[in-house]
């Protein structure tokens, strides 16, 4: 284990781009079985992470982000969020499609309207984590 890592370890730090920050960049190969061990026991399983991955893809987009933004605050109709995000209605009820299939939206039925909200709270939450992290001044 220790020769392989190490080596690996050893290539990636010594061929690692030279960093603004050099400080970011190993100066010697140090396995560190413990943690290694640690982490191992904890990472999340691949199919989790899999799922995670194409949550994300989902909510590359400005326009989805938008409408679960338009979403977090209110349950609307795709008329509404049509005429919210200047956009067509076949162009919104697609990307709500997306964000349906993804598990990221519901809706329910109201007659012939039909209503969209967040499918849970957790979305919200990962929504307004998103923001803070990007509004934070670095």
């Amino acid at each position: 284990m220790m020769q392989g890592g190490g080596r690996r370890a050893g290539w990636l730090c010594g061929n690692m781009e030279k960093a603004s920050v050099n400080e970011a960049i190993c100066s010697v190969t140090v396995i560190h079985e413990d943690v290694l061990e640690n982490v191992r026991g904890e990472l999340t399983d691949e199919k989790s992470l899999r799922r995670m991955a194409e949550m994300f893809k989902v909510m590359n987009d400005p326009t989805r982000l938008r409408i679960i933004n338009a979403l977090l605050l209110a349950e609307m109709c795709v008329c509404d969020i049509a005429v919210l995000m200047n956009m067509t209605q076949p162009t919104i009820s697609h990307h709500l499609k997306v964000l349906r299939q993804s598990e990221l939206i519901k809706y329910r039925r109201e007659g012939k309207v039909v209503y969209y909200s967040l499918d849970d709270e957790h979305i919200g939450v990962l929504f307004q984590n998103a923001l803070d992290h990007a509004m934070e001044a670095k």
